[in-house]
């Protein structure tokens, strides 16, 4: 009887927080000094379950920041239940693209907010790490890609999109850094470029 009664609770409470969360991530973008009462208010929450769930404002900066990654990286195992590998990886690069654009308006609001200069990195850090590693594993083992390739030579590769202006035209200039990355690993791969034609 007690777990019946407390389903319905902890249901309502990840609700409250999911609102609360993507009211944040909309108001924190537009504004890095967002009021947490304005983000409470407009989520339909009291003051009282917004601190039970976010007891400071970094602890919500850092919550909206986790659950974006999280999203950017559970797309890879999505992505790769229904295309091939390679489709796979180059969509899921477009995906980081757009996140890494679009969420510029944030990064104001974690520099207020994070006293830890080493917490944002390392929130992101594993699990975009482990979504890399699922891609270029199964492009291995698919030989759409060179082998020996890591997260880390990954991220080195893309880091060029963080020098992008998300206030212009960055989808021509992002697509074509990411193209030229795939190209870079392709290059030495078993099949060579045959799957890139059927893309």
């Amino acid at each position: 009887m007690r777990e019946k009664r407390e389903t319905p609770l902890r249901s309502d409470a990840q609700r409250n927080r999911e609102r609360i969360l993507a009211v944040a991530l909309e108001e924190l973008t537009r504004s890095g000094d967002a009021p947490l009462s304005a983000i409470a208010k407009k989520a339909g929450v009291g003051q009282g379950t917004f601190y039970r769930h976010f007891p400071s404002r970094e602890a919500l900066v850092l919550e909206v920041y986790r659950n974006e990654v999280r999203q950017v990286a559970d797309a890879a195992a999505r992505l790769l239940e229904t295309r091939p590998p390679e489709c796979a990886l180059r969509e899921w690069m477009d995906h980081l693209a757009r996140y890494a654009m679009t969420k510029v308006g944030l990064a104001d609001a974690m520099r207020v907010a994070t006293t830890s200069h080493g917490t944002l990195i390392s929130v992101a850090h594993g699990p975009l790490t482990s979504a890399i590693t699922l891609l270029l594993d199964a492009n291995e083992e698919a030989g759409t890609i060179r082998s020996g390739v890591s997260a880390d030579d990954f991220l080195l590769a893309i880091a060029g999109l963080w020098q992008i202006d998300p206030h212009q035209e960055w989808q021509p200039r992002a697509g074509r850094l990411l193209d030229l990355v795939m190209d870079g690993l392709r290059a030495g791969a078993p099949q060579g470029r045959a799957p890139a034609a059927e893309r």
